[in-house]
């Protein structure tokens, strides 16, 4: 089971009976897979992306990434992982897909960064996406 005992509870309190509470739960895991497979896609390629993260040496709004990676797992209803910029990298604890092109691809992602940046940042492939 993937929800905590809290939110276990108030699904059940709302109606849910345990088989619908897990049939729940495990469709949380099964989105939460789906989105990282999309943030995998929206990284895997060459060329800049685009971030509205605030660097200390930097005045600039939207910084540009010469490269960017990631490399995600899942565990139930969490995402985590490693996301290399430009040589240096910082953990991630979340990420969700915020629009996506008119084909459907991930057009501006947004990820929950770890220590060293503690923010949510969003990423784009084109400048003017931010």
């Amino acid at each position: 089971m993937h929800f905590d005992p809290r939110v276990q509870r108030a699904l059940e309190e709302a109606g849910l009976d345990a088989d619908a509470v897990a049939d729940a739960s495990d469709r949380v895991a099964e989105l939460v897979a789906r989105d990282a497979d999309r943030l995998r896609e929206f990284f895997d390629g060459d060329g800049a992306y685009y971030s509205d993260m605030e660097m200390a040496h930097s005045s600039a709004s939207v910084q540009e990434h010469a490269s960017a990676d990631v490399d995600l797992f899942t565990h139930g209803g969490d995402l985590r992982g490693y996301l290399s910029l430009d040589g240096w990298g910082v953990p991630v604890e979340g990420g969700r897909i915020l629009r996506e092109d008119d084909g459907g691809a991930p057009a501006v992602v947004e990820l929950s960064l770890g220590d060293t940046v503690n923010d949510r940042v969003r990423f784009a492939r084109e400048r003017e996406e931010l």
